[in-house]
């Protein structure tokens, strides 16, 4: 699953990517950056 890196200003395949449901319920992906280990999120991914 890739999401985009706000600190490296990139795409990039998150690292440990879980599938999340967020507070008004839609579904998220959240995982790490593999490069910087900074949260990465994805809205609408499953």
């Amino acid at each position: 699953m890739q999401g985009y890196c706000v600190k490296c200003r990139t795409k990039r395949e998150m690292k440990n990517a879980k599938a999340i449901t967020m507070k008004n319920g839609r579904p998220a992906t959240q995982g790490v950056c593999p490069v910087c280990t900074t949260k990465m999120f994805k809205i609408g991914a499953k």
